[in-house]
């Protein structure tokens, strides 16, 4: 079992924008005033290109496949939340709560994966949970520690607690339930995705401890971490606005670790900070301004990691 994937998935757009549908409770969203719609698609083109060559030159595979025009798919570029891929060949599919979010599942990218080589055995099917308005989006609402055997989930309007323990039963993962908050004009409102405070590598996490405001739930998260032996990382509320918790692990050429993250996120980090990043591994960053002010999100995102055996 590893923790970390040579291999990822990733989305090219050709629709994007700020989708007004996830704006509701993605504090990080921004329209870019007297920017025509397609200079923001094309500026994130640009972007996610440029973001794709630094991980290739590093050895990652990136199976890059292109957004559709059947249907309005403007976050399309972030495929991490309907979709996670295991070593046992099970791939998980997770309900959206973005009405418009619903149309970037696509069965094709199953068969474009099995056409690379991988195996899928099985499929684990979520999707049923939005008739009843429930919601867990992918690895961005969970956190997985596959070595370790345990899942991690701030709920919000987009992880439903119910749902994540459904899903740790199903793929056999110990759940660590918190909720993690950020201050919106003066009131504490939940953070929507997992990823957005918190990043898992093999050695050490990134948090945000701050925005766990329970003290017992901030308690119990640092005890897991400790106990599988990670080096804690805490990272600011005002660093989280930079995405400075939106980041993953890959391996790449030669079995190397790198942590990718915008060049935001970089930016926001402390010398001592990143000096700690780098006694674990090295760090990859690329700017990704446009993709992160329109679609509230970034380099971790970005990315759905494939875990899947190989033919």
């Amino acid at each position: 079992m590893q923790h970390t994937t040579d291999t990822i998935l990733m989305i090219r757009p050709i629709n994007f924008r700020m989708n007004e549908q996830t704006a509701v409770n993605n504090y990080y969203q921004h329209a870019m005033k007297g920017v025509l719609p397609e200079t923001v698609n094309a500026r994130a083109q640009q972007e996610f290109d440029t973001f794709v060559e630094k991980l290739r030159a590093v050895g990652l595979r990136v199976i890059v496949v292109s957004d559709t025009d059947e249907s309005d798919t403007p976050d399309s570029i972030f495929p991490n939340n309907w979709i996670s891929f295991h070593e046992n060949g099970t791939v998980g599919l997770y309900p959206m709560f973005a009405e418009n979010r619903r149309f970037e599942r696509r069965e094709d990218i199953l068969d474009i994966l099995e056409k690379e080589g991988f195996i899928i055995n099985d499929i684990v099917d979520f999707t049923s949970a939005e008739d009843e308005d429930v919601f867990l989006e992918g690895t961005g609402s969970l956190l997985l520690d596959r070595v370790n055997g345990k899942a991690y989930c701030a709920l919000s309007p987009r992880a439903d607690e119910d749902l994540f323990i459904e899903f740790c039963e199903d793929f056999d993962y110990f759940p660590v339930v918190f909720t993690a908050n950020q201050t919106v004009d003066g009131e504490r409102k939940p953070i929507y995705h997992t990823n957005v405070m918190m990043c898992l590598a093999e050695t050490f996490a990134v948090i945000c401890l701050e925005s766990i405001d329970d003290k017992k739930e901030r308690k119990q998260v640092l005890q897991h971490l400790k106990e599988t032996g990670k080096e804690v990382i805490a990272i600011t509320e005002s660093q989280l606005h930079y995405f400075a918790g939106n980041m993953l692990q890959v391996r790449g050429a030669n079995n190397a670790l790198f942590l990718v993250m915008s060049s935001s996120a970089y930016n926001a980090l402390t010398p001592t900070q990143i000096s700690t990043i780098t006694k674990h591994c090295k760090i990859i960053h690329s700017s990704l301004d446009t993709i992160e002010a329109c679609g509230g999100g970034s380099a971790r995102c970005m990315m759905a990691e494939v875990f899947l055996p190989k033919a």
